[in-house]
């Protein structure tokens, strides 16, 4: 019988086995991708931080942060929403998918291996109307009685701090007075101790070359108030101009863009896809593929991979019975570890989306 899948763990990490390779087959991705190197599991091979997503929606995240803990210096479950309800009142949602079980044993572990790594849950401004954000940016009680609300919900919570998503939902708009709720809550929480991570989306637009929505003008205004920048330098790609999800030279352009005397690297958290893209042909549609979705093609269709020099990323292409052709772009271990290198020579952190959505063996490069 043949064996499909190692699900036993190694003694000697990705490298070793000689996998991090251009010239990749199905077969030893199939083979291989669940057998992660169990000696080395507590070791960190990249020294800038980590920030790791987790969605309740794809519980192995929910492992993987157990599993490799000491590798992140962050974790991000995406759990938590506020919503507007009222002058100066703050209704925060989703606090039924905080798992307290888990949060306590991840704390457990890192307590253990003497790591610190911090639970800063993403919040998102949930249903806010342009009249919503225009309310609190014009009244410094409601900014105050928001930034408090978090704080508090970080105290009763036992998180410590928060991830705030909230930059593309005002399009190029008042930029000037996100900037200045932003810093008032950097203050609040960091009078509390607790940490701020901002997402923002890359600086330049992908396919364009032209500045993005969060430029180096905004950068410099928050980049000493805020603890961590989570950079999503992915999705470059769309279904209409199918391709990479994340150009290595655009990733690098990115972080120049914002910071090209390098002041403020090591708040950058470069962002990488542990999930890829699906196109079809017909009709220009795409979606995304997980790791346990992207094993199943790989078996069914036993595609030749396909390195592309200059993106620095591998695709293969496959055909449905009656859906015409398909691209698939999936992060291997070869171009993830062209990203840490590159992160490494910029002197940035990294943040993935998401922990659950990767193959188990890539966390031995991290």
């Amino acid at each position: 019988m043949v064996k499909l899948h190692k699900t036993l763990h190694s003694d000697k990490n990705v490298q070793d086995r000689g996998l991090v390779v251009v010239d990749l087959k199905a077969k030893d991705i199939i083979l291989e991708h669940r057998s992660y190197c169990s000696k080395k599991m507590r070791e960190r091979h990249f020294s800038g931080d980590v920030l790791g997503y987790i969605t309740p929606w794809n519980s192995h995240g929910y492992d993987i942060a157990k599993i490799f803990g000491n590798k992140f210096t962050l974790i991000s479950p995406v759990w938590l929403q506020v919503k507007r309800r009222g002058k100066e009142r703050f209704q925060f949602t989703g606090l039924h998918d905080a798992d307290k079980g888990w949060m306590k044993v991840v704390r457990k572990n890192s307590k253990n291996i003497k790591i610190v790594y911090l639970i800063v849950p993403r919040i998102l401004f949930d249903g806010w109307t342009y009249q919503d954000f225009e309310s609190v940016f014009g009244s410094e009680d409601e900014i105050e009685e928001l930034s408090e609300s978090m704080v508090l919900l970080a105290k009763n919570e036992n998180f410590d701090g928060f991830v705030v998503e909230v930059w593309s939902q005002l399009g190029n708009q008042k930029q000037r007075e996100l900037v200045h709720l932003l810093l008032h809550l950097s203050e609040a929480l960091h009078e509390a101790h607790l940490k701020l991570i901002l997402v923002i989306p890359p600086a330049v637009a992908a396919g364009t070359n032209q500045p993005g929505m969060f430029t180096k003008k905004e950068f410099d205004q928050l980049a000493s108030a805020i603890d961590s920048f989570s950079l999503m330098t992915y999705d470059y790609s769309t279904p209409q101009r199918p391709g990479p999800n994340s150009p290595l030279p655009w990733v690098r352009a990115c972080v120049q863009v914002l910071d090209p005397d390098s002041k403020w690297r090591n708040k950058i958290l470069l962002g990488l896809n542990f999930y890829g893209m699906d196109y079809s042909a017909l009709g220009a549609t795409g979606e995304p593929i997980l790791g346990s979705r992207y094993i199943e093609t790989l078996k069914e269709h036993k595609p030749k991979i396909v390195w592309d020099e200059q993106i620095a990323e591998h695709y293969f292409e496959y055909k449905k019975n009656k859906g015409g052709k398909h691209a698939v772009f999936y992060p291997t271990l070869k171009s993830i570890q062209l990203r840490l290198e590159l992160a490494k020579e910029l002197g940035t952190g990294i943040s993935i989306w998401e922990l659950g959505q990767g193959l188990d063996y890539f966390y031995d490069l991290l």
